[in-house]
């Protein structure tokens, strides 16, 4: 289904990302429509990432690679300063099931920048509806689509445009068409940050086209 760390298959003639390998995705192993986005049906899908948490993030050229089918690659360390590869290991089971957003984020969709108290405490309450009927998640290491499970910030809200003056979400252009990539949960693999997350967000229309060199990382902690 996917393998995280270790060195990643680079094509031939491919610059080296800059940051560490984190996984690669065996897209043609995704259940079909599973991830809400519009991904290519086979290849692999590589994803990069450090650890520091410098500002918000925001776009990284080199944070995620698609590799076709068939293209020529090569096993290929990484040589980013300060830490080994992550620890490399195989995901081998996939759970699928509806992915429900964050309350916060919902009331903030649902209701613009100012939702009152009583509407965030019906954002929890359907939070807690969506559970019993999509069912709560077994533990987990990497997410592919879906709505982001963050501990802190929302990054598809960030990608919008960031949050408001007032704490809100600026609703730029085209903003509805960002979506979460994936999330990766860095656990043990990097001790530094307290329960770590990265994630990868990207525009639909980007995916479609294979820009993958236009995707938004964020690196955050609890």
């Amino acid at each position: 289904m996917a393998r995280i760390g270790g060195d990643p298959m680079l094509p031939h003639g491919v610059p080296r990302p800059s940051d560490h390998f984190v996984a690669s995705v065996d897209l043609a192993a995704l259940p079909p429509g599973a991830t809400g986005l519009p991904l290519p049906a086979d290849g692999h899908l590589l994803l990069f990432s450090g650890t520091d948490m410098h500002g918000i993030g925001g776009q990284v050229s080199d944070a995620v690679l698609y590799v076709p089918t068939g293209a020529p690659t090569t096993s290929s360390p990484l040589e980013p300063s300060g830490r080994e590869p992550y620890r490399p290991r195989e995901l081998r089971t996939v759970w699928h099931q509806p992915s429900a957003q964050m309350p916060e984020s919902f009331a903030l969709d649902r209701w613009g920048d100012f939702p009152d108290d009583e509407q965030f405490e019906l954002a929890d309450e359907l939070s807690d509806a969506w559970a019993q009927v999509g069912g709560h998640r077994p533990s987990w290491a990497l997410q592919i689509g879906g709505h982001p499970v963050s501990p802190q910030n929302d990054p598809v809200h960030y990608a919008r445009g960031g949050p408001s003056e007032q704490g809100g979400t600026a609703h730029g252009e085209d903003a509805d068409d960002w979506a979460l990539l994936a999330t990766w949960r860095c656990g043990d693999d990097v001790t530094e940050l307290d329960s770590g997350v990265a994630h990868w967000v990207v525009r639909r229309r980007d995916v479609a086209a294979r820009r993958f060199d236009r995707v938004h990382r964020y690196v955050e902690m609890a």
